[in-house]
């Protein structure tokens, strides 16, 4: 379970906190959108939690660990940015294989089932041998998150991974997150602007200008805010002032209890962690700077213009200086002299 204790987060010097007050609880084998007009924190929030921005005040737990005392494990946090971070000129499979050789430790076969059982459950299969060049803006999004998916976390943030898709390819990718959020007790945080699909969702959390004006039941929604569509949520936040909404918020909020299916998936979570940090370890420093080297290699290689200009300044360049040192150079005299 994921427990947000009044996370207030501000920039050094900067005149107004860019998230306060946020108080919010997620179980396990949830799956959340965090939604609001741009600029409110939603992907400030989402960097606190996964540790890139420090909390200025208040508390993140985590399976009852204080995340500011304590970091998580590698394999336990999944965080997909809003960029791509893959290699255009590998395939699907060779960056996933290499991401899960700089992630995890293993055999060679071991790194091989993880990679085609990670293809497997994003859809990625009939793509091995494609290379992310030429990939989709929905595919390149399945990639990361099969990327993402190598350590098999149990906290798993995408960042804003459905914008910018088509209809079809937004639906795929909140259906397969969905899923994801359901498999051994994961918890799955979106953040996006879009409010379709919220059935998919087990929870909606609407930010307004770093203040927490709703996170609770999707089905709720409409008729917290009293409007009659998703879509007019975000006019509706217009209407009075963020601390307001974050004030009503507060006063109305009764954390729900937690069902017999959540704590099943709580306790699926905690042994799935306990199983992993026995058995995932980083790979040692030799293992990871072998990785590296061999990737590099074999995208410089595949880079024609790179493979052309390198072989001109070791084969040109050498030519070029024994021609002008050709019997040297006339010396010159300076005037006076």
């Amino acid at each position: 379970m994921l427990t947000l204790q009044n996370v207030a987060f501000s920039l050094p010097g900067g005149e107004s906190p860019l998230l306060s007050g946020i108080t919010a609880r997620f179980p396990s084998g949830h799956f959340g959108a965090v939604v609001g007009p741009s600029g409110c924190g939603k992907s400030t929030l989402l960097k606190v939690v996964a540790g890139i921005l420090p909390v200025s005040s208040g508390s993140i737990l985590w399976h009852d660990q204080n995340l500011e005392e304590e970091d998580l494990p590698a394999h336990e946090l999944g965080y997909v940015p809003q960029f791509s971070c893959t290699q255009p000129l590998l395939t699907v499979e060779e960056n996933l294989v290499y991401t899960a050789q700089l992630r995890r430790g293993g055999s060679r076969e071991s790194i091989r089932e993880v990679v085609e059982r990670n293809m497997e459950e994003t859809g990625l299969i009939d793509l091995r041998d494609r290379r992310a060049s030429v990939l989709s803006g929905g595919q390149l999004r399945r990639l990361a998150l099969a990327m993402e998916l190598t350590t098999e976390p149990d906290l798993l943030l995408a960042d804003e991974v459905t914008s910018g898709l088509d209809p079809r390819s937004e639906e795929e990718i909140t259906a397969l997150l969905a899923s994801l959020a359901r498999a051994e007790g994961r918890l799955v945080l979106l953040v996006t602007h879009s409010l379709r699909f919220l059935d998919s969702y087990d929870s909606v959390t609407v930010l307004c200008s770093g203040r927490l004006a709703y996170s609770a039941d999707p089905r709720l929604l409409t008729s917290y805010f009293q409007v009659g569509s998703p879509e007019e949520v975000y006019p509706a936040l217009g209407e009075q002032e963020p601390s307001q909404w974050a004030e009503e918020w507060l006063a109305s909020v009764e954390p729900a209890p937690l069902s017999s299916e959540n704590v099943i998936h709580e306790l699926e979570s905690r042994i799935s962690s306990a199983e992993k940090e026995s058995s995932l370890k980083l790979p040692g420093f030799f293992s990871q700077t072998t990785t590296w080297l061999s990737r590099r290699i074999k995208v410089f290689f595949r880079d024609p213009a790179q493979v052309f200009l390198h072989a001109s300044l070791l084969l040109v360049f050498p030519l070029v200086v024994t021609l002008f040192a050709y019997r040297g150079l006339p010396s010159v005299r300076m005037p006076g002299f």
